[in-house]
């Protein structure tokens, strides 16, 4: 072991070694040990694409915020359906509901949840949202988050999962934004409590050849019944003072469960629709005609879409076939909610270690966040330039060793502290968006 330890660390003496044009970092075994330095700026070698003129009163902008620049233009698809639905809601009662995509940035709710509950207590509102039926993550939802705890194993392990990745079972033409669906096995049961919401429980479902199910309350019992095989996607709901409910499913058959919905009567609804190692490409492969279906149980008022850690490369020129790529994803999410204004997030800060061991920001991520500005530009949505928010470059390494901690040492992933931090970044750029778009509606009239 002592031979072993002594060459290890002769090999630190070593210079960094490149194959293939991959520059590989020098072994430094007291690296984790050491402390460390803070993140290096590297000066920009690459080539960034000019940036659109951006839109008029973003110099109104408060001093230390970043902003939403909404790029919309005659069709109104940035921000102020968002806006107008908040006037609505502060008139008389209504739902007001976010749908937010992404990756595992996301995932698990991390942000979601708190930008949700800071938007309630705003606004108005309970309830988590829509929930898929089952999860890639055993951190999804811990105990504690808002609204929502799962009582048992989803259908007690009768429901067959088809995912994205699941090539020989996925069916593709009953894709919808969860990325997920499932059909049942075996008599199952599906059971989720509510911390006492007065609202309403559904289950989107596509119902089969007929098998008995519904729901039975903590008080009270419910009889199964047997939707119509319409071949369109239904919603099953329970209204009322909920403690807890359990959807059971008599017999298998050929049903597929798309997921369940803990909504408020009025107020924010916001749906988290986060998918690991998504690029925000696959959204162009779920039909139209299905979107247009989950439309009609859910209008959705706001899209926001969160992407870009799973393009990002170390240092990465050039983005175009990305930025083409999402705008036919843009168009497809216009034609299928045509009501909803959509908001770009940027990519945020990604560090890597340098063969010397600093840490430093991918130059490829900054070039990826202008890419992303110009494509809300191009097609007349908003932004939020999420890296600037997070204080640009080496922010993550602050995020990272905060104390607590408020990111993973991947240097790519935030927590559920660092949800919360950033959650109030976008929060305060939502209302502040929604103060400046008022004084533009007063100048307006006058």
């Amino acid at each position: 072991m002592l031979v072993v330890l002594v060459v290890l660390l002769l090999l630190n003496f070593l210079p960094g070694v490149t194959i293939g044009g991959h520059v590989l970092r020098r072994v430094d075994i007291l690296g984790d040990v050491r402390p460390v330095a803070g993140p290096v700026s590297e000066p920009d070698s690459l080539l960034l694409p000019p940036l659109k003129v951006k839109p008029a009163f973003v110099d109104t902008c408060r001093s230390g915020m970043t902003c939403i620049e909404d790029y919309s233009d005659s069709t109104l698809r940035g921000m102020t359906p968002f806006y107008r639905a908040l006037d609505e809601l502060s008139r008389h009662p209504r739902l007001v509901r976010i749908a937010v995509f992404g990756d595992s940035f996301i995932e698990a709710d991390i942000l979601t949840a708190d930008l949700r509950e800071m938007l309630q207590q705003q606004y108005g509102g309970c309830g988590v949202g829509f929930v898929t039926i089952t999860s890639m993550t055993s951190g999804f939802r811990p105990h504690g988050a808002p609204s929502l705890r799962r009582l048992a194993k989803p259908f007690r392990d009768g429901l067959r999962l088809f995912r994205p990745q699941q090539a020989g079972h996925f069916r593709a033409l009953l894709h919808t934004q969860s990325g997920r669906l499932c059909g049942a096995e075996r008599t199952n049961e599906l059971c989720f409590a509510a911390r006492h919401l007065r609202a309403c429980v559904d289950i989107l479902l596509q119902p089969g050849r007929g098998c008995p199910f519904g729901p039975r309350q903590q008080r009270g019992n419910t009889d199964g019944n047997i939707p119509p095989p319409t071949g369109d996607l239904q919603e099953m709901n329970v209204e009322g003072l909920i403690g807890s409910v359990r959807w059971t499913a008599e017999s298998a058959d050929s049903t597929l469960f798309y997921g369940l919905a803990m909504d408020g009567t009025q107020g924010i609804i916001l749906d988290n629709f986060s998918i690991r190692g998504s690029s925000g490409l696959t959204l162009r492969s779920i039909p139209v005609w299905m979107m247009h279906e989950f439309n009609e149980q859910r209008p959705y008022d706001l899209i926001i879409l969160q992407y870009g850690l799973n393009v990002a490369t170390k240092r990465g020129k050039n983005y175009d076939y990305y930025q083409d790529g999402m705008a036919t994803t843009i168009a497809h999410l216009k034609e299928a909610f045509p009501q909803a204004g959509i908001l770009v997030v940027s990519v945020g800060d990604r560090d890597y270690k340098t063969e010397e061991g600093d840490l430093r920001t991918m130059p490829g991520i900054k070039n990826l966040v202008r890419y992303q500005q110009n494509l809300a530009a191009d097609n007349a949505v908003a932004f939020w330039n999420l890296f600037e928010a997070m204080s640009g470059e080496g922010s993550m390494v602050q995020l990272v060793h905060a104390k607590p901690s408020m990111a993973n040492y991947d240097y790519t992933h935030i927590n559920f502290r660092g949800g919360k931090h950033l959650a109030g970044l976008l929060y305060e750029a939502l209302i502040y968006g929604k103060e400046q778009y008022d004084r533009r509606r007063a100048y307006e009239m006058e």
